[in-house]
């Protein structure tokens, strides 16, 4: 398991170089539902929709702006 947190010294030479690295605080999730995102499919156009059995939104091929305009019902 690695740190987020690290301490490097080097020294070259005369000079003596530390640093120091924290990791900062995370930000918020995702979805304030705790939903995922699956966007792997994801063509250019692709819309995002949520699908409820899952809790999962998705952006696939499936719906895009091309087939929304060209068979979509309104």
């Amino acid at each position: 398991m690695s740190s987020p947190n690290s301490i490097t010294v080097s020294q070259l030479n005369e000079v003596t170089t530390v640093e120091i690295a924290t990791q900062g605080p995370q930000g918020p999730s995702f979805a304030s539902s705790g939903r995922t995102m699956n966007d792997s499919n994801g063509v250019d156009g692709s819309l995002v929709r949520l699908d409820t059995s899952s809790g999962t939104f998705i952006a696939d091929s499936t719906v895009t702006v091309t087939n929304i305009v060209d068979g979509g019902n309104f």
